[in-house]
């Protein structure tokens, strides 16, 4: 009797620990933002601010379209990325918005599809190349418009 009675308190020590464990661990991005790649692709994507839209368009000499400043940031940072935002929402894992680091995707929708990526800088702004008729730009994601389009924050580096 004296056995049981040891075993089950030993069992009952043992998932009190665990759990106590467990309670105080906090929940993190298992796959952290490198801060210093992150930090100069939102550097480049400051310095093509004012650069015109151009659709298709991936360099600062000929224009930029949304996706096409995210290829040219990520490519000109060594970085392989697809070339379009549905191509790039496809690649980027997704993540928290409380998550989200410089040089990360903020990913938009139009009505019911996928139609807009801008490039994350953190407190809340991002750079995007808006649309045809407007040039490269910094907005804050805390706008109406952007919030209620919010489609989902993606990270793609490693």
């Amino acid at each position: 009797m004296r056995g049981n009675a040891a075993t089950r308190l030993l069992a009952i020590e043992i998932i009190v620990r665990l759990a106590a464990g467990c309670a105080g661990t906090p929940v993190k991005d298992p796959h952290p933002p490198s801060s210093e790649a992150g930090g100069r692709i939102a550097e480049l994507a400051l310095s093509v601010v004012g650069v015109q839209y151009r659709y298709g368009g991936t360099h600062p000499r000929e224009g930029f379209d949304c996706s096409g400043l995210v290829y040219y940031t990520y490519t000109s940072n060594g970085h392989v990325v697809p070339r379009t935002a549905l191509a790039q929402f496809d690649a980027a894992r997704k993540i928290p918005l409380a998550q989200a680091a410089e040089g990360d995707l903020v990913f938009f929708r139009d009505q019911e599809k996928l139609s807009h990526v801008g490039i994350y800088l953190g407190e809340g702004r991002f750079v995007h190349a808006p649309s045809s008729g407007s040039s490269v730009r910094v907005a804050n994601i805390d706008a109406p418009y952007y919030q209620r389009n919010l489609v989902a924050v993606g990270r793609l580096l490693p």
